[in-house]
């Protein structure tokens, strides 16, 4: 028995030793790598000027819901910054119709209960992708330092390059971030994730654009819920400056 244990604490050891070199290796390994660390510090500055230049701007956001490729909701925001640094939103969209819904008691309960269960899982996939946009500098740094980003080329597209980081927000996710060399600014985001389950798979795409004071901003973003097949598509205009 004694015996046994030995092992098991020698081949615990093992594995920690081999946990622990890879890190050190990717630590080094970056820190060996002029250009990644030069375009992960242009990312967090560029992401922190263009958190400041938005707050002074308000904006209309439309977001439509759609299931299973039928759009089922669309609403209109008035969206500015508030005082902790998160959008405020005001809704642009008239009153609901509150005439009586169709149907017996039994059926109302069941599509009411039905467009609660849907109306959460979006509120969830919503919380989840502003986890990873925009980008957050700290935990850039952080992957950084983790060896979690590597730098590429971006096929087809010589001025752009990608930037892709696991292990972002969840185990085992991936965020890919294209970003102009010349403008040094993000141009695409690219997120494969999940929800409380890795089998529950959430992908995201997000567009950005430039303001006529060059403030770059999130255009267009689709959150795809894949197994419940619900998506979020959002669409950013009439960017006014305060």
């Amino acid at each position: 028995m004694k015996a046994i244990a030995q092992h098991i604490l020698r081949i615990t050891l093992l594995v920690l030793f081999a946990a622990a070199a890879t890190v050190l290796f990717q630590t080094v390994a970056n820190a060996q790598n002029p250009e990644l660390q030069e375009r992960v510090a242009e990312m967090k500055q560029a992401a922190a000027k263009n958190k400041q230049s938005l707050a002074q701007y308000m904006y209309v956001e439309q977001v439509t819901i759609s299931l299973k490729g039928e759009q089922k909701k669309v609403e209109h925001f008035q969206v500015r910054t508030g005082p902790d640094g998160k959008p405020q939103k005001t809704s642009l969209d008239p009153p609901a119709d509150a005439s009586a819904p169709k149907g017996g008691r039994m059926k109302q309960h069941i599509v009411e209960k039905k467009k609660e269960e849907y109306k959460d899982y979006a509120d969830q996939m919503k919380t989840l992708a502003q986890q990873y946009v925009p980008p957050d500098k700290d935990k850039l740094q952080q992957a950084y330092e983790q060896g979690n980003i590597t730098l590429g080329p971006v096929a087809g597209n010589p001025n752009d390059l990608q930037l892709v980081i696991h292990n972002y927000v969840k185990p085992n996710d991936s965020m890919t971030l294209v970003f102009d060399k010349a403008q040094k600014e993000l141009v695409q985001i690219q997120i494969a994730s999940y929800m409380d389950d890795p089998k529950d798979a959430m992908n995201l795409t997000v567009k950005f654009d430039r303001l006529t004071d060059g403030t770059n901003h999130i255009s267009g973003m689709f959150i795809d819920g894949v197994s419940k097949q619900l998506s979020i598509a959002t669409q950013n205009s009439d960017y006014q400056h305060l």
